[in-house]
């Protein structure tokens, strides 16, 4: 078989971590790209908002790019579509409920949202010599789909984020029939979610959360208040249907809950009685045992509602000792901390505060080895490709598919960047583009980078010293200064010593310049750096950033 004829399967984001998933499909002069997701920067990244994938390489061939197919509504899988729509024209291919969200942020970002194109579960979009069908699959939130991308070479199954829930509470479950029907069809191969590959057995099913909730808010005495991902949307439901069991009304707070909400209630995804929803303004105006407060903060965001409630600056909620808070959702790694941090805030005020470890009040929306064996069992694939994980992950799901009777050298542990061709007989990587993070740092997309997030790493643990100095235009002599400002460093007026031995030590650097015929401004800063980066650490074992600003003035 020629290389022409060979399917290419490039992950640009999603492997070796968790989050950021993007895919390149590519034969011939065809290219899609399946999910287009985010991640949230990691304690080292000061600043940074979100991280989105490097799609150099797609910028490279945008001619072949025959458009961006997304398996469902969560972050990881479409939150940098509108990034990349800036760089590259294309079209989004979505199920009903995620092309509403991406609608919003279309609106946010000031893009047109006629790039969207909705497509039915079971439906088949065909572009070039590519044809692309989704799939029904359980997750989190609503119309999730694994897509089976199929080629001339054969059929590559793209799982999506999934799980094998049977009584999920709104009844759309897994459609193992269509699976099975491809798999006896043949699959070529397998691109399969790994993030629950550790845990044995089968993922609790959503309706387990609801009877929890029924419980918890049946002894709740007072206000209770649920905190969750603004897109965990059967949670939402299911919340909003313990609410109604017990007549009380529920208040939303924080903008990604009212947004999701109301996006998904207008597009029918969520069932909400007429009267059940209040405006937070107007909590004050019903008895505290009738509400529940609908928010985020899981992660114990810093600006999130509950994290504001917890610290006491939230202007509508204040909570206390009455209250029952339920924190419905599992710890990202990383952010373990900040919960901690949270938790025990909640603690000091007295709350009744209920989390995973002492109630069934969350589900993960992934597959365990159980379901994961399972889907495997159904699609046959002739070749593997373990994804959605850290390496452990992935190698984990490797030895499980192993277990099954998939020989090692069909499965293929890939890593962002890897080009791994197939053929009907094959499946190897053989070479690498480029891939990786790219910041996002408020409006500026890719511009801040190592140095800076260095530099701000220097800042953040040593401080900074500004050396003023003012020099006359014509003459070259120093007429002011140097004055000696420290952020971060010292406090000025307890450490007034230090600070004149740095103005000597600036002075002394001046005259050695001045001597060795020295008058280049950028080689005066260079020494006057080194003078007295070698002063500070002695004094104090520190490494400030040291900021020589040099002023010119003419007298005349």
């Amino acid at each position: 078989m020629t290389k022409a004829n060979k399917l290419k399967i490039i992950p640009l984001g999603g492997l070796g971590e968790v989050g950021k998933n993007m895919t390149v499909v590519e034969y011939k002069n065809d290219i899609i790209v399946i999910d287009c997701g985010l991640t949230f920067p990691d304690q080292e990244m000061l600043g940074v908002d979100i991280v989105i994938p490097d799609i150099t390489y797609l910028e490279e061939n945008k001619d072949k790019l025959r458009g961006i197919f997304i398996t469902h509504g969560h972050e990881d899988h479409l939150g940098a579509v509108p990034y990349v729509l800036k760089q590259i024209d294309t079209n989004i291919y979505c199920s009903k409920l995620t092309k509403g969200l991406l609608e919003n942020k279309f609106k946010e970002h000031g893009l047109n949202s006629n790039r969207l194109k909705m497509v039915n579960v079971n439906n088949t979009v065909n572009v070039g010599e590519l044809s692309c069908e989704f799939i029904r699959v359980s997750h989190s939130i609503p119309d999730s789909c694994a897509i089976a991308v199929k080629s001339p070479v054969g059929t590559v199954i793209f799982t999506g984020d999934f799980k094998m829930d049977f009584t999920p509470i709104d009844h759309e479950v897994t459609d193992i029939q269509r699976l099975a029907e491809l798999g006896r069809k043949g699959v070529l191969c397998l691109f399969a979610d790994s993030t629950n590959v550790e845990r044995e057995g089968y993922t609790m099913s959503e309706s387990k959360v609801g009877e929890t909730f029924k419980q918890l808010f049946a002894e709740a005495p007072s206000r209770i208040i649920v905190a969750t991902f603004a897109s965990n949307l059967h949670r939402v439901q299911q919340v909003i249907f313990a609410a109604e069991r017990f007549k009380k009304k529920v208040v939303l707070s924080g903008r990604s809950m009212l947004n999701n909400v109301r996006i998904a209630s207008n597009l029918g995804y969520l069932k909400i009685n007429k009267n059940t929803l209040i405006d937070i303004r107007d909590i004050n105006n019903y008895p505290e045992d009738e509400i529940v407060i609908l928010s985020t903060g899981t992660q114990g965001e810093p600006l999130s509602a509950l994290t504001r409630m917890a610290k006491g600056e939230h202007k509508k909620v204040h909570l206390n000792s009455n209250d029952t808070v339920i924190l419905s959702a599992s710890a990202i790694p990383g952010n373990e901390m900040a919960i901690s941090n949270t938790i025990n805030r909640l603690t000091e005020i007295g709350v009744n505060i209920i989390y995973s470890s002492l109630a069934d009040v969350h589900v993960s929306g992934h597959a365990c080895q159980e379901e994961i064996k399972l889907m495997h069992q159904l699609t046959m694939p002739k070749f593997f490709i373990p994804a959605h994980g850290e390496p452990r992950q992935l190698y984990k799901h490797k030895e499980i598919a192993k277990a099954m009777g998939m020989p090692s050298e069909n499965i293929i542990i890939a890593e962002n960047g890897s080009v791994i061709e197939l053929t009907k007989r094959s499946a190897k990587i053989t070479s690498k583009v480029q891939a990786g993070n790219v910041l996002v740092d408020g409006s500026g997309i890719g511009d801040v980078g190592n140095i800076v997030l260095k530099d701000r790493k220097h800042l953040s643990e040593d401080g900074l010293i500004v050396v003023s100095l003012t020099f006359e235009t014509k003459t070259q002599k120093l007429i002011a200064g140097p004055d000696i400002v420290s952020r971060g460093f010292v406090y000025v007026k307890e450490s007034q010593d230090i600070i004149e031995k740095a103005k000597k030590i600036v002075l002394r650097t001046l005259k050695k310049c001045e001597k060795n015929n020295i008058h280049a401004w950028s080689q005066i800063k260079y020494h006057i750096r080194e003078s007295l980066k070698s002063f500070v650490y002695n004094e104090t074992q520190r490494d400030p950033m040291i900021l020589p600003i040099i002023s010119e003035i003419n007298d005349d």
